[in-house]
């Protein structure tokens, strides 16, 4: 798809998401209807003149597209990370805006429930039980408000993740690198995390990926985890950014009962490679990082209103700090 409106005044956009091709192309059936769209999938576009075009929506977009898009007024990432954009590519000096969407906070807030609640709930022994047909109803069941839930990282994906675990009754308290008060919830700073740590049952890590955060996840955090809860065991969850975990470290934390169990949305190399053990590891669910999968559609209607603002005058939203790398 070249163009769905040649003759527009209006700047085109460049889409290069490396999305499952079905949800683009029929995403981009309805989007954009005022303006010309360059979608880099389409080969007749291979060789296309981008210098007319301002914005453009990537997700892994090819190394060139910077280079041949020098009229480029902002770049729009296909997802809430950024950090494939900024530690990948040499980018032009020009706001590199997040998508932030209802949709997508939503997924991944499921996500985070989902998995705490099948922990909670102990659907991994449950689940071995039903395929050995072993009828055994397991004791000493806690409730959610037994357990602490701790969440790293604040942002709007972790505040909303932190309202709906408080919904389904876990004790939760919040951990972010600078101090953030959320109405009725415990937080830390960088100051307080082996604080945070000791009181957490379940660690949920939503951080960016950041120079600082990279590798935070290893063998000496995991051992600073609560070892007295009610689960038996400390718990984690990764649906952040799998560079931000050893695997190494957290392989061996699973084998040694450092961790009772995992939840792994992200990894360090993706796809995960096939003969990793974590595949295999009972006491871990693997997930192909789908857990606040975007909704091409409310991607586009996410550009579109702030293309429509900043062309109104009007500040974008949703801008990165290049600073802090989120």
């Amino acid at each position: 798809m070249s163009s769905k409106n040649p003759v527009s005044s209006k700047s085109p956009v460049i889409i290069d998401l490396k999305f499952q091709r079905e949800s683009v192309v029929s995403a981009l059936r309805n989007a954009f209807a005022d303006r010309e769209i360059i979608d880099m999938a389409d080969p007749a576009n291979a060789e296309r003149d981008l210098s007319t075009a301002a914005y453009a929506v990537v997700w892994k977009p090819d190394p060139a597209l910077f280079e041949k898009a020098k009229g480029l007024k902002a770049i729009f990432s296909g997802g809430a990370g950024v950090d494939h954009i900024l530690t990948t590519y040499e980018l032009p000096d020009l706001p590199v805006v997040r998508f932030v969407d209802r949709s997508l906070t939503d997924r991944m807030s499921e996500w985070v429930v989902l998995q705490c609640l099948s922990h909670l709930r102990q659907t991994l022994t449950y689940a071995r039980q039903q395929r050995e047909h072993h009828w055994h109803e397991l004791a000493d069941q806690p409730e959610a408000c037994n357990v602490t839930v701790g969440v790293m990282g604040l942002g709007v994906l972790g505040q909303d993740a932190v309202a709906k675990l408080k919904v389904m009754g876990f004790n939760v308290i919040g951990w972010s690198r600078r101090p953030k008060q959320i109405a009725g919830v415990e937080t830390y700073d960088a100051s307080g995390l082996d604080t945070f740590l000791g009181r957490t049952d379940i660690l949920v890590g939503l951080l960016p990926l950041t120079p600082e955060t990279r590798g935070v996840y290893d063998r000496s955090l995991f051992a600073k985890l609560n070892r007295d809860g009610a689960l038996g065991g400390p718990v984690f969850l990764n649906a952040g950014r799998g560079g931000s975990q050893v695997e190494a470290d957290l392989v061996a934390c699973l084998q040694d009962g450092t961790l009772k169990a995992a939840s792994l949305d992200v990894f360090e190399q993706e796809p995960l490679s096939g003969d990793s053990p974590l595949w295999d590891m009972p006491n871990v669910i693997v997930t192909p990082h789908a857990a606040a999968s975007s909704e091409v559609g409310a991607l586009f209607r996410h550009v579109d209103s702030q293309i429509a603002r900043f062309e109104d005058g009007l500040p974008l939203q949703h801008v990165v700090d290049r600073l802090t790398g989120y």
